[in-house]
């Protein structure tokens, strides 16, 4: 189905709004949970750390069914289908009082993020042109940005009310996006709606996008330690409430104000893969100055540094998988790409906490980010060569078609 200008413009529009609000529903609760069920509820730590470990691992992994579905009966359907179930999740953890139903809880939340995510970054792509691709995941970006600052105000506001309205208010906006998400135009993410399966097929052949898949890891293991390392760290150089407060602000300040000039300079004089190595680049050198940091004043250079360098890869990651996509199954493509976050950012949160704990043990405190940083690098170099590689073999094709003219 080919849809006008108006239409396209019209379903990125809906799929930008319906990104704030999932950040924004999604932060509401998930950061206060280990709060909750830890300090009032008594969980052990332990318990609620692998309820949320499973909540990332199958959302990431099954993530890849919602793509292949996607590709067969469309991507409008089954982000509808998912930000209910994820509602019904949300809504779950008000009345998860003990951890079989806490478990419950997080494995809703997780299927209904597998069924929505890849077809929401399908979707993108599917509803914009090559040269559109870039701006438009960085719009979508500075959403979720909003939405990350947005989602954590709103929930300390109603945890005042207890952390079941926080719960029933996060699911509250999921069930909206849930209806917003009916005026989404129609989304399809193959070309042709082939048997189940195919696009998977051309996913788990396609050698080059494996390359990538597996070299994202790298971004996805330095990028959870935003959410794990770094706060740890800020907490022995300053006080806890204060490092987190600072790190998240800044990063998703950072996000808001610079995401779109930033990105849109790099575009002018570099290809969508040398940003993304770039990006990977700056991610690494940040996390390794951190083994220098004996303030923190200088862990938030740090911060900042790693930030920019996730302003030029998180959209640059994105727009490559979809280069690299073949356009007859843009679903499963983004599905199978989403187990490069599902490896790569489970193993970064089980080693980040390992190596800091360590390191301590070792007294060798610059051992986790030496490590981080050498990941990174490797991961960086890593794209570089695949990218010349695959700049070097299409200009190849392309000087052969001209000679067969």
């Amino acid at each position: 189905m080919t849809l006008t200008r108006a239409t396209r413009y019209r379903g990125l529009i809906i799929l930008i709004v319906i990104n704030f609000m999932m950040y924004a529903g999604f932060f509401m609760v998930i950061p206060l949970v280990s709060v909750h069920y830890v300090q009032t509820m008594g969980f052990a730590a332990v318990t609620v750390g692998m309820a949320l470990a499973l909540r990332q691992l199958v959302q990431q992994g099954v993530s890849v069914g919602g793509g292949v579905l996607a590709d067969r009966f469309g991507g409008r359907g089954l982000i509808t289908a998912g930000v209910l179930v994820r509602a019904a999740g949300f809504a779950s953890l008000a009345f998860a009082s003990n951890p079989p139903l806490l478990f419950l809880a997080m494995l809703l939340s997780a299927l209904g993020g597998a069924l929505f995510e890849a077809p929401s970054r399908a979707g993108i792509a599917a509803l914009t042109t090559v040269d559109e691709r870039a701006r438009a995941f960085s719009i979508n970006g500075v959403g979720g940005g909003l939405g990350m600052v947005i989602g954590p105000f709103l929930g300390a506001m109603l945890l005042d009310f207890g952390f079941s309205t926080v719960a029933l208010a996060a699911a509250t906006c999921f069930a909206l996006i849930g209806a917003i998400s009916l005026l989404l135009p129609p989304i399809e993410t193959a070309s042709d709606r082939a048997q189940l399966g195919f696009g998977l097929g051309l996913a788990l052949r396609d050698r080059p996008f494996l390359i990538f898949t597996i070299l994202l890891t790298g971004f996805w293991f330095m990028w959870v330690q935003l959410t794990i390392s770094l706060p740890l760290v800020g907490e022995r150089l300053a006080n806890a409430a204060d490092a987190v407060r600072w790190i998240y602000g800044i990063n998703a300040g950072m996000t808001v104000v610079l995401q779109l000039p930033l990105i849109g300079l790099a575009e002018r004089w570099l290809r969508p893969f040398t940003i993304l190595s770039l990006g990977i680049m700056l991610m690494a050198f940040g996390l390794g100055m951190v083994a220098v940091a004996n303030s923190f004043t200088i862990l938030i250079g740090c911060v900042i540094i790693f930030t920019i360098g996730t302003l030029l890869a998180t959209p640059s990651q994105q727009s490559v998988t979809a280069a690299l996509a073949d356009p007859r199954a843009l679903g499963s493509y983004f599905g199978v790409n989403a187990l490069a976050l599902a490896f790569g950012g489970s193993l970064g949160n089980l080693s980040g906490g390992w190596l800091i704990d360590l390191a301590e043990a070792l007294q060798a405190p610059a051992l986790p980010w030496i490590t981080f940083a050498a990941i990174g690098l490797t991961s960086a170099i890593g794209m570089i060569i695949l990218g010349q590689t695959l700049h070097q073999r299409r200009a190849v094709t392309h000087l052969a078609e001209a000679q067969s003219r």
